[in-house]
Parts: C-alpha cells; sequence; structure tokens
C-alpha cells in the first residue's frame, strides 16, 4: 500500500493528469498552465475540447500529453454529438481523452445504453488513431455501488481504458472506498482515474493506494511543492 513517503515529486508527476477546466478560462491562462506543466512534468494536461489545439502547440516536443473531456460535465449529449466531439479533439492533437458516461442512463439502470454510447467512442478514437486512450467517467457521486459496479462493467465491455470517478462538477468528488470498488470491479488490467477533491500528498496517495493509477486534479502544482518539501 502506498504511502505519502513512497511518491517521489517526479513519480507523482507522472500520474498527475493537471485540469483546468474552467468556463470562464482564458487563452493566456491555457498557455501558461501548459508552461507549468511542462516545467513539472504532468502526465497530460486535461482541458475542454476548444483548447486542445492551442495546448497540442504549446506541449509538443514534451513529455506532456493532451487530454480532452468530451459530453462534460453531464455526459447527457447525443451518442453522435459524443463521437463528434471525440473525433474534433484526436483531430486537434489530443492523445487522451475523458468522457462522461451517461450518467440518466446510468440511474435509470439502462446499461446497454452506456455501453453503446460509450462503444460508439470507444470505436470512433481507436479508427482514428488506436494509440488514443479513453477513460469514462462515472460520476460516482450520483450513483450506488450496485450502479457504479454496473456502469464500470459496461464501459469495460465497451473497451474503455480507464474508469474514472468523477468530473470535479458533481455533488462530490473520488472516495477512497469507490477507488477500490471500481479497481475491484475492473481487475488489474484496466485504468482507474481518481478525480474530484484530490488537493494534498495526504489524499493523492490514499487514492493511489486503493487503487487508482492515475490522479486527475487542478492542484498538482501544490501536491509537487509539498512532496518536495517533504524531501527537505
Amino acid at each position: 500500500m502506498e504511502k505519502a513517503t513512497d511518491w517521489t515529486p517526479e513519480s507523482a508527476a507522472a500520474i498527475i493528469d493537471q485540469s483546468l477546466l474552467r468556463p470562464n478560462a482564458t487563452e493566456e491562462e491555457m498557455i501558461d498552465f501548459c508552461e507549468t506543466a511542462i516545467r513539472y512534468k504532468f502526465c497530460t494536461v486535461t482541458i475542454n475540447p476548444s483548447y486542445v489545439a492551442t495546448a497540442w502547440e504549446k506541449v509538443k516536443g514534451s513529455s506532456v500529453k493532451v487530454c480532452s473531456v468530451v459530453s462534460f460535465p453531464f455526459g447527457l449529449s447525443m451518442t453522435d454529438a459524443k463521437v463528434a466531439e471525440a473525433r474534433g479533439a484526436v483531430r486537434d492533437g489530443a492523445e487522451e481523452v475523458d468522457m462522461v458516461a451517461n450518467i440518466g442512463a446510468e440511474k435509470s439502470h439502462r446499461f446497454d445504453f452506456v455501453f453503446q454510447d460509450a462503444k460508439a467512442v470507444v470505436d470512433a478514437v481507436r479508427k482514428m488513431n488506436d494509440q488514443v486512450l479513453v477513460k469514462a467517467i462515472i460520476e460516482t457521486c450520483y450513483l450506488t455501488d450496485e450502479e457504479k459496479e454496473s456502469a464500470s462493467n459496461a464501459l469495460v465491455r465497451a473497451g474503455v481504458d480507464f474508469v474514472k470517478t468523477s468530473t470535479g462538477y458533481g455533488s462530490g468528488g473520488a472516495t477512497v472506498h469507490d477507488v477500490a470498488l471500481i479497481r475491484r470491479v475492473v481487475g488489474p488490467r484496466i485504468g482507474v482515474k481518481a478525480s474530484g477533491g484530490i488537493g494534498d500528498v495526504r489524499s493523492f496517495s490514499s487514492m493511489a493506494a486503493a487503487g487508482a493509477n492515475r490522479i486527475g486534479t487542478s492542484h498538482g502544482v501544490e501536491i509537487v511543492r509539498e512532496l518536495r518539501a517533504r524531501a527537505v
């Protein structure tokens, strides 16, 4: 089980998806954000689709990848719209896509639709570039444990690479319980991304210990700085 002391600034940064998803973020802020991500060597910058091309131009040549959200934050777009948005993001340089699953379908126990909706996005992305990772967000704060399990199973069947807990815009974010539950359901081969409310080394390391191998946060800088301070 990972403890805070198991993490170096470099190893933590390597699994952080540093996010800037505020609707009022400016292009200047996005450029500064990308420069910071390069400096800290985060895994990705996770951003809204309209900024993918800008971010890709900024991070190309570095280790940082561009991750675009799709149907964010509710997941209620029509499937065709999700497919078009994902294709546009990949066209503009996204190497990862974080798609919000249809939350209403999850709550309605329409898991065949959850599967079909996600598979359409996965198939479209794979046809464009089979190296692009697809993560699916189930928004755990709205679901029972049984719904989390059924949604995760549907998404794994659809071919996603990661199941992600939260958008950060719901009524709650990632919990250790939910990360452990998703990890148990998806097994060792599928990624688990914890996101929402992770702002310090303690929360970061607890999510990793529960089974998350990717952390989504807008506080990556603070986490890395805290680890650097501990190392002094």
